[in-house]
């Protein structure tokens, strides 16, 4: 079981995450791609670092619109996991802007 993060770590994790934002127990980016194949090349790498870290966020696909929301379902809220997550999808969004 991981533990819940503090209303002051989330504020602080976010410091360090441009473009995610709370929502009540959710960490949320949109981000725009340049084209359909790269939103879905960010899908594909999201894909591979969330099995490997054991922790799947839930993902809106639009066209090059990509909409992510991290939440630790079994622990109903935020913990660690989604913050390390986080950083791990800019860094693949990053790479495919």
């Amino acid at each position: 079981m991981a533990d819940l993060l503090s209303d002051d770590a989330v504020s602080r994790a976010l410091a360090d995450l441009p473009g995610w934002e709370r929502d009540g127990d959710s960490l949320v980016r949109t981000a725009q791609l340049p084209s359909f194949p790269a939103a879905i090349a960010v899908v594909d790498a999201v894909a591979q670092e969330a099995e490997s870290a054991d922790h799947h966020p839930d993902i809106d696909i639009r066209y090059s619109t990509l909409t992510f929301r991290l939440s630790t379902h079994s622990e109903g809220g935020l913990t660690a996991k989604d913050p390390d997550l986080a950083r791990r999808i800019s860094a693949a969004i990053d790479q495919h802007a």
